[in-house]
């Protein structure tokens, strides 16, 4: 059979293997974080966050499609559109593989005999899927994200170019690098990660056309493709829309055409010096002019979906963020101006002082012309720096720590230098890195402590020099599904590889070199992090573990060739094939399958299910942030659940066009009543106001409070140091005056609350500002008149509720308003509606098998333990048992007790488990209480005996968190002991306590 046949048939093979790989392993419905808003926006073609991904949402369009209908299913299918974009990665990485081994086992004009042949199959095989396998690139292949998309683009990309270069000499040969260019263009609309590969494909110009390789050349080309991607990203990206912008401006507001008149022109421009210009190379013979011309042409191309987002935005979908419907809206969204910016070559040092502020304009769409407005201020400050990496005045703390900087001192450039290489390159990268290629300790969110989140390769003597406590792992510890340990074999062959690689193609070696830094240290300089990212971020570096993989599979030929030369092996092509095959391919298969495997989980659209089944109908429900909005949006949006409520996410609510939004119906769920005029908080207009504190004493009405922060009359106003007059916020005492009839008539309180009804409520503002979010729930507060309930979600944090806490009732994965205060009611302990919240568990809330699974994923567990535990669960129990309903209690508690996680993560969620355990002993399930006691119990003494392991092994400082909840829940548990006279138990638990107690607590 011809090699190319064979090399066709493996590549697919390979695919195959990685897609059913992902198939069988994909979540199965929507998960957290973007990918909920992602199917929802795609199913419907509506606008996702900032700066948009089109292409991406009209091809996972196309794979809904598959559902035939079925909307349960919709997800689960653009899962799997994730799944085949991954698995063609993986097909176009064999190619790229066997095509690079290629080049060095078979001399040019030859063909592969059948001994080099294995050889080169078998690195392709081995490099493809060893990628396949690896942490972060399984974790993206699972679920409806951009990332496995994008990297399909790089992949494909990075092989065209291998295409090229084999035709190079052929007189068509250009069209291998105007798919590129198109490639790139498409890749924009999916993530602009793949732009990156720019630089090394310029390398590879230069290596196949240059007679002779300099240096200089090299310098020259790279710098060349640094040029072209600055262009693409910033030039057809950016500038094109800001020069589209200044036409429109000037046609609208100058000429008093109508709308869109300047953009038609510019794009009619455009395309007119396009063809002018590659006619004029043609008659000229310019060929590099020509092609520079026809691949500007072809990106643009591909930059073209998005217009998809003008469209759909013009048609006003439900989920349409920031409303690009015009060329000012669309510029905004495209830069992320939503975002702030981090610095990049000069900046501020965390505790540099603010000297000024840098107003920045932009421009409003208004009835008939664009309004100039201020845009985003920029600060200027006392202490700048070049390459400022401890930027963050929120993470002082953190810096100071992390390089024992004193408080007062300066950090110097050697400080950030020191901060880049050790937290942004060796933290944030570098761990990363080597999660994929060495191993990993456990999938908690690390932070820099040596419990969580860190590498590890499984050979304890040297992961003990580094995280410590390797002697002292529990048998829980050892078999976490989320310990992975690769004993550093990947990582090995990977450099053997590179090392080889050089040896033997030198130019080739520096393109994927240069490919590898690019998608990873560069990318790392470019995002410049701050410390306590909300998620691990190992996913933009994707790109670089793709380029390693690529020296992965070289690697087999390099031991192949130490092999034959040292140990003049006959058989050391099948053996090096066997053996790194076994060695990596088939490890990382077997250590990651379980915490990679989804398709038990149902967490996140259960959890997003209870949210919404906590409401009563045509209810508003608040929410804050993206787990507890866009898994919301899926279920309403794709499968119609509960439509009729109206979810408002309060961090979106500060914008002008979201505000508007909700202020019309969507769904089934009416507009919300705020009856503000959008020309008194339209954008650049009191986007934000602040508190001048009049000292009143007694408490105001809202209306009155809402009326002077709307009004234009300077007496409502302040005048600032530059002579503008702006509104404010007079005080923080806010009153509403009840209307018990409305209350009752609507059935906002349960019937025999109704005597508890207060006649206006009275609360103290929680802020020192306003933004639109407050000023729409005032409105709304003083014009739904108790018609509609409204709710909060439970894991909001607390300054989202205005001061209304004590107002706010508990009934489950919700709290609602009511107009009913008690005594005991702070902000820290809400009122309990025990009738609802004991029916919502038992009748409206499913759990996502979150008891029956061996691995639980970190935001669920997360959720789980910290809030509904403690929140749910605990509440219900106690408040039952206050009411002396035993047999309530219990079902709860055996609920709960059936949906503890089979594995314990922390001492944390023994804490927030105690009222289980209590409630167990007081409805007499004494041996399901003594059971988990006695599990727990172990836990916290193996997890003390490591936490002191670990201190002694690297000399760091305690885990006090631990120690703290440790001890807390062992005097916990000697109290519930205690109460229920399980002696025996009792003695145990107090003999750990005491032991604990004199070792930490006693000085």
């Amino acid at each position: 059979m011809q090699y190319q046949k064979i090399n066709n048939l493996l590549g697919w093979l390979v695919a195959l293997i990685a897609t059913l790989t992902y198939i069988l392993t994909a979540d199965r419905t929507t998960s957290w974080w973007d990918t909920g808003e992602f199917i929802a926006s795609a199913y419907k073609l509506e606008i996702v966050h900032q700066p948009g991904a089109p292409l991406f949402l009209m091809i996972q369009n196309l794979f809904s499609n598959f559902a035939m209908g079925n909307v349960s299913n919709i997800a689960l299918w653009m899962n799997i559109g994730s799944a085949v974009c991954s698995g063609l990665t993986i097909l176009f990485l064999f190619w790229t593989i066997t095509a690079l081994a290629s080049k060095i086992l078979v001399p040019k004009g030859e063909t592969a005999n059948s001994n080099q042949s294995v050889q080169i199959f078998s690195a392709g095989f081995v490099g493809a899927l060893a990628f396949a396998f690896t942490d972060s690139f399984w974790y993206s292949a699972v679920e409806s994200e951009v990332y496995a998309m994008s990297s399909l683009c790089t992949a494909v990309v990075f092989w065209l170019i291998l295409k090229w270069e084999r035709r190079a000499d052929e007189s068509d040969a250009n069209r291998w690098l105007l798919v590129i260019a198109f490639v790139m263009g498409l890749s924009i609309g999916v993530h602009l990660l793949n732009l990156l590969t720019i630089p090394a494909l310029a390398l590879f110009i230069y290596f196949r056309k240059a007679e002779k390789i300099t240096w200089k050349g090299i310098a020259k080309y790279a710098g060349i493709g640094i040029l072209v991607l600055a262009f693409i990203l910033w030039g057809i990206i950016q500038y094109t829309l800001l020069f589209a912008s200044k036409f429109e401006l000037f046609f609208v507001n100058t000429l008093g055409l109508g709308f869109g008149t300047g953009v038609l022109f510019f794009a009619l421009l455009v395309i007119g010096l396009l063809v002018y210009g590659i006619v004029y190379s043609i008659r000229k013979s310019k060929p590099v002019l020509n092609f520079a011309l026809v691949a500007t042409c072809f990106v643009l191309f591909g930059y073209s979906s998005f217009a998809m987002i003008v469209i759909r935005a013009n048609a006003n979908p439900t989920l349409n963020n920031n409303h690009p419907n015009d060329v000012f809206s669309f510029l905004g969204y495209l830069s992320r101006e939503q975002y702030v910016s981090e610095p990049l070559f000069k900046g501020p040092n965390y505790n540099a002082e603010v000297t000024g502020v840098e107003k920045t304009y932009s421009y409003r769409k208004d009835n008939d012309k664009y309004t100039k407005i201020e845009g985003n201020s920029e600060y200027t400050y006392s202490n700048e720096t070049l390459f400022p990496r401890m930027y963050s005045a929120k993470h002082r703390g953190f810096y100071q720590d992390y390089l024992g900087l004193q408080e007062g001192e300066n950090p110097t450039f050697a400080n950030n230098l020191s901060f880049f290489f050790k937290y942004q390159l060796g933290f944030m990268y570098g761990r990363y890195f080597m999660w994929n290629f060495a191993g990993r300790q456990n999938d908690i969110h690390g932070h820099g402590n040596a419990y969580d989140g860190n590498w590890l390769s499984g050979i304890k003597s040297i992961d003990n020099q580094f995280v410590g406590g390797q002697y002292n792992l529990s048998d829980e510890m050892k078999t976490s599904p989320s310990r992975n340990t690769y004993y550093f074999l990947p990582l090995l062959i990977g450099i053997i590889g590179l090392i080889w690689h050089f040896k033997k193609n030198k130019k080739d070696a520096i393109i994927v070199s240069l490919l590898f830094f690019f998608t990873g240290i560069a990318i790392v300089l470019y995002l410049n992090q701050s410390p306590f990212q909300p998620r691990e971020r190992d996913y933009a570096y994707v790109g670089s573990f793709y380029t390693f993989a690529i020296w992965i599979g070289i690697g087999v030929i390099a031991i192949t060739d130490v092999l034959k030369r040292r140990a003049n092996l006959r058989m050391a092509t099948y053996v090096s094939a066997v053996v790194c095959f076994v060695a990596v391919p088939t490890l990382l298969l077997k250590e990651n399958w379980e915490d990679h495997d989804r398709s038990g989980r149902m967490m996140t659209k259960d959890f997003a299910s209870n949210y919404l089944n906590s409401c009563d109908p045509n209810a508003i429900l608040f929410t804050y942030g993206d787990n507890d909005t866009f898994p919301l949006w899926y279920l309403q949006e794709v499968e119609g659940l509960r439509p009729d409520v109206k979810v408002v996410n309060l961090s979106y609510l500060q914008s002008a066009w979201y505000m508007k939004q909700m202020k019309l119906k969507t769904n089934d769920a009416d507009a919300l009543p705020i009856a503000i005029d959008d020309e008194k908080v339209k954008k650049g207009v009191r986007d934000g106001l602040f508190l001048n504190d009049l000292q009143i004493a007694e408490y105001v009405d809202i209306e009155m409070l809402l009326d002077i922060m709307l009004s234009d009359k300077r007496e409502n106003q302040v005048q600032m140091r530059d002579g503008s007059f702006v509104n404010f916020l007079p005080t923080k005492k806010m009153k509403l005056k009840v209307n018990k009839d409305s209350v009752i008539r609507n059935k906002v309180v349960p019937e025999d609350w109704e005597d508890a009804i207060v006649e206006s409520m009275n609360w103290e503002y929680n802020k020192e500002y306003v933004t639109r979010a407050e000023l729409s729930m005032l409105s709304i507060l003083i014009n739904n008149d108790w018609k509609r309930p409204i709710y909060f979600g439970f894991s909001l944090p607390s300054e989202c509720f205005m001061g209304l806490d004590k107002y706010l009732v508990a009934e489950g994965f919700a709290m609602k308003l009511m107009p009913v205060q008690s005594e005991s009611a702070n902000a820290n302990q809400h009122l309990v509606n025990t009738d609802t919240l004991y029916k919502n568990i038992k009748e409206n809330y499913v759990w996502g098998n979150y008891g029956k699974l061996n691995h639980v994923d970190v935001d669920s567990r997360f959720l789980m333990s910290n809030f509904v535990m403690n929140r749910i669960f605990g509440q219900s129990m106690r408040s039952l048992l206050a009411k002396n309903e035993l047999q309530k209690a219990k079902e709860i508690a055996l609920i709960a007790y059936d949906n503890l996680p089979k594995r314990i993560e922390s001492p944390r969620e023994i804490y927030n488990t105690m009222d289980i355990v209590d409630t167990l002993y007081k409805t007499k399930e004494n041996q399901l209480a003594t059971n988990l006691v006695e599990r727990n119990v172990q836990y916290l003494k193996d997890r003390m005996d490591y936490v002191e392991a670990v201190s002694m092994d690297i000399h760091t400082l305690l885990d006090m968190e631990t120690i703290e909840f440790t001890f807390a829940s062992l005097e916990r548990y000697k109290q519930v002991l205690s109460e229920n006279n399980e002696v025996a138990l009792l003695n145990k638990v107090s003999a750990l306590s005491d032991t604990y107690k004199n070792r930490y607590f006693e000085n």
